[in-house]
């Protein structure tokens, strides 16, 4: 974790908003240690119409691919709502840590973010790409 982070105000599209707080709030009570940074994160968001939102912002349907800054190590995976999450096969709940850590971001924007277990990490987005029929 050498790098300084390019922090960035993250960017959300509108019409995810009132899923996301009510997925914060359902959660509140079970896992606040994802709750609470995914309400922050609404709170301090940019937000736009679906149809301003960046190809390359990190948004539920989007293929990230992001380095470890511990690890040094590349995974590529995509963010979904936590209905059709499996990590086996890559499909990242926007309700866990790292999701709400990835949520909104670019390539190129660096974020620290604590995993369940308390342990602070940082990754960098490298790329990112949605799928325009989902979209």
């Amino acid at each position: 974790m050498s790098r300084s982070p390019r922090a960035a105000r993250p960017t959300i599209d509108t019409t995810l908003v009132e899923r996301l707080e009510s997925l914060a709030g359902a959660a509140m009570g079970r896992f606040p240690e994802v709750a609470y940074p995914l309400v922050t994160k609404l709170s301090r968001a940019r937000l736009v119409a679906a149809s301003k939102l960046p190809m390359d912002c990190v948004t539920v349907g989007s293929s990230v691919t992001y380095q470890d800054e511990l690890t040094g190590r590349a995974q590529q995976v995509t963010l979904v709502f936590p209905e059709e999450a499996d990590i086996s096969r890559g499909l990242v709940s926007v309700l866990t840590p790292i999701g709400v850590a990835l949520l909104g971001l670019r390539p190129g924007n660096c974020v620290r973010w604590e995993t369940r277990a308390g342990e602070e990490r940082a990754l960098s987005v490298l790329a990112v790409a949605r799928d325009t029929a989902a979209a």
